[in-house]
């Protein structure tokens, strides 16, 4: 199952760096969004992906699933949404104000 997660997180990974190096502001953001979410997966392979098993600690409990790198990722989801939708809103705006999306242009002429 590990060896599948690895491949899928490769995947997301090259998808995401791909769109991240695109011109397109929107692009962009899609990409560190997808960037994350393929962080998120690798944390939990790197956890080991247990199953059947509960994430509490008790005392009489044989088997048990580390519940840190759930919680771990469940913060980084919430604080991901939050840096996504900053970033979309300052693209919006920086449409509104400049009229275009593309990197090369709002990036500008190096004499100004």
């Amino acid at each position: 199952m590990e060896l599948y997660m690895s491949l899928a997180i490769g995947v997301i990974f090259t998808v995401g760096v791909y769109l991240v190096l695109s011109k397109s502001l929107l692009r962009i953001i899609l990409g560190t969004s997808i960037l994350t979410h393929g962080v998120h997966l690798l944390l939990l392979t790197m956890s080991r992906l247990k199953t059947g098993d509960a994430p509490l600690l008790g005392e009489k409990a044989d088997a048990y699933v580390d519940p840190l790198p759930q919680a771990l990722i469940l913060t980084s989801i919430v604080i991901s949404f939050g840096v996504t939708s900053f970033f979309f809103v300052l693209a919006y705006k920086a449409y509104q104000k400049l009229g275009t999306d593309d990197m090369e242009q709002l990036r500008g002429k190096e004499d100004e």
